[in-house]
């Protein structure tokens, strides 16, 4: 996709090749063969390239991404076609479930309290209101739990938070960086100097 041509690699590359050396890098961790670390790195590498080397370099060790209609899943007979997730995945989908489903988990119980509470103050059993709420909602995160364990959402949203994690490190050390400038500035300014 992007080596082989002569006096190419000193050629600038467009943002069109950021992006699908990103859809390499996104695919090669979709199969396993990046871990999350390393495909952060590499894509911060990849979009701050400027050259096709640079880009080059960050896919080198990796295959070329099969046409879609070349690989199939073959499933030996009487295996279950869609497997367990693998053991290292099962925390991460755990950590995708609960954020996906959080907000109903505490939204409905609430709403839920609020009929209990007008019934009780009504004197009768009001109509079930809550259900118009609880099962509209439910049904469309039931749908997207299916659709995104199914798509390899939780493995996405780790790489996501992992990166959101490594952009917060790097501004507080950058922070902590800055507090030292400045406190070594003081230092060194003679008494009364002070302009902070």
């Amino acid at each position: 996709m992007l080596g082989g041509m002569d006096g190419r690699d000193g050629m600038r590359a467009a943002d069109a090749d950021r992006r699908a050396v990103a859809d390499r890098l996104r695919i090669a961790v979709d199969e396993g063969r990046l871990d999350l670390h390393d495909y952060d790195e590499r894509l911060q590498r990849a979009y701050a390239a400027r050259t096709y080397a640079e880009l080059d370099s960050l896919v080198a060790d990796l295959p070329t991404p099969a046409t879609p209609g070349a690989s199939t899943l073959a499933v030996p007979d009487g295996t279950d076609p869609l497997p367990a997730l693998p053991t290292d995945l099962r925390p991460v989908a755990r950590r995708w479930l609960a954020e996906v489903w959080q907000p109903y988990l505490r939204v409905i119980p609430i709403v839920v309290a609020v009929w209990a509470v007008t019934s009780m103050l009504a004197g009768e059993v009001l109509y079930f209101w809550p259900a118009w709420v609880a099962g509209p909602w439910g049904a469309v995160l039931l749908v997207r739990t299916v659709t995104g364990v199914a798509g390899g959402e939780p493995r996405r949203w780790a790489a996501e938070q992992e990166r959101r994690a490594a952009r917060r490190a790097r501004r507080r050390r950058a922070r902590a960086a800055e507090r030292r400038r400045r406190v070594a500035r003081r230092a060194g300014e003679p008494e009364g100097a002070e302009q902070d």
